[in-house]
Parts: structure tokens; C-alpha cells; sequence
């Protein structure tokens, strides 16, 4: 009896043991999932901190950078819209004696004959030309040549020179062989937004054959690009 009841305490003894070891053993697990819990949500925070840092640092950084190159865009967007928009708004009319108004005879004798006229911005603002230029050839008579029907629309924009800009018009010329004129220069006015003419400048004629002859001549809105720049 007594080594059964030897036996019944040690058997007991055992098992609370046991469940002891157990429930130590259960508790390491529960540890190490908290911890694994833990490592998990770290892991998990590091991806989303990476992600955040690497977003904030993406952003910071390429966004950042991105900025700043937006920033850069913006800026020289700004500055060129700034060009366009600021300081076109800003900008006044070009006077022509901050201009510099040159001309070239092209196609001499040809078909397409015309003189090729630039005005450059030789200020130090940008400033504006719209329109086109009033021209008066050589010494005929006061009228201003009429503009020329064969020419594109929208010639009332203002067309806004940077310093240093350009900007071309032409004078076409048509020789009909017959009671014609003859010179080698001519004058020529900007024209206000409200289509007055300014003052008026002599232009002389560079080139080869300096000298033009004419029947009948039109002219053409001033534009950024060379007209008949064949």
C-alpha cells in the first residue's frame, strides 16, 4: 500500500512536473510568437518605414530631387512663362530706336522678288511688335503699303522679343516691266496695338543688288521665322 502510495505521489509528482514543463514550454512559444509577433511587426514596419523613409526618402530624395528639378522646370518654366506670359504682360512696345531694322533684296529679278526685313531687339527689356511693319518705298509718295492678301491670319497677336530677339517680315515686290519705280531704300514704322503708325526709320538695303524696282508691293505680318526661306 505504502509503495503504491509511493508510487500514486511520484506519478503525481511527475505529471505536475510535466504540466509544468508544458506550460513553461507553452509559454516559450507564446514567447517567441510575441516575439516572432514582434519581428513580424517589425519586419513589417521596417518594409513600411523603408517605404516610408524610402518614400520619404524617394520622395525626399528623387521627390526631392524631382522637386527640385520640378522646381527647376517651374522655375524655367516660370521664367519662360514668365517670358511669355510675365513678361509680355510686363513688356512694352518696341520704339524703334532700340530696334535695329536691317533689309535684304532677295530673288533679284526673279519670281518671288521681295525684300527680307528684320527688326532685332537691341534693348536691354524684352519688349513687343504686332501687326505688321508700315513700310513707304523710296521717296514716291506718303501712302503706306497696304498688307498682303495672300498672307496668314492672326496678324493682331503680340509677338514678344527677348533681348537680342528677332523678328522677319517681307516686302513683296511686283514687276510688271512698265512705269515702274526704282530705289534702294525705304522707311518703315512699328505699329501700336491700336494700329498707329510710330515714327518712321530709313532702312537701307543690303545684299548684292541693293537696288528694287516695283509696280505694286504689299507686306507681310511680322513672324518668328524668315518668310520664303528657301
Amino acid at each position: 500500500m505504502r509503495t503504491s502510495r509511493i508510487r500514486t505521489a511520484t506519478l503525481a509528482a511527475v505529471t505536475a512536473a510535466l504540466a509544468l514543463g508544458l506550460t513553461a514550454c507553452g509559454g516559450a512559444d507564446g514567447g517567441s510568437k510575441a516575439a516572432g509577433g514582434d519581428s513580424a511587426a517589425a519586419t513589417a514596419q521596417s518594409p513600411s518605414a523603408s517605404n516610408g523613409d524610402g518614400k520619404g526618402g524617394t520622395q525626399a530624395h528623387s521627390g526631392g530631387d524631382t522637386k527640385e528639378g520640378a522646381r527647376s522646370t517651374t522655375a524655367s518654366g516660370g521664367t519662360d512663362e514668365a517670358g511669355s506670359k510675365g513678361t509680355t504682360a510686363g513688356a512694352q512696345q518696341c520704339r524703334g530706336d532700340e530696334m535695329l531694322l536691317t533689309a535684304v533684296h532677295r530673288f533679284a529679278g526673279q519670281q518671288g522678288d521681295h525684300l527680307l526685313v528684320t527688326a532685332s531687339n537691341k534693348g536691354t527689356k524684352p519688349c513687343w511688335v504686332t501687326s505688321y511693319p508700315a513700310v513707304k518705298l523710296g521717296d514716291v509718295d506718303g501712302t503706306a503699303l497696304p498688307h498682303s492678301k495672300k498672307d496668314n491670319a492672326g496678324g493682331g497677336k503680340q509677338i514678344t522679343l527677348q533681348p537680342g530677339g528677332k523678328a522677319y517680315s517681307a516686302v513683296n515686290l511686283f514687276d510688271y516691266g512698265s512705269k515702274n519705280h526704282t530705289a534702294q531704300s525705304f522707311s518703315l514704322a512699328l505699329r501700336g496695338a491700336d494700329g498707329h503708325d510710330g515714327p518712321f526709320y530709313s532702312v537701307d538695303i543690303k545684299g548684292e543688288k541693293p537696288q528694287f524696282t516695283w509696280n505694286e508691293a504689299d507686306v507681310l505680318n511680322w513672324n518668328t521665322k524668315k518668310p520664303y526661306d528657301i
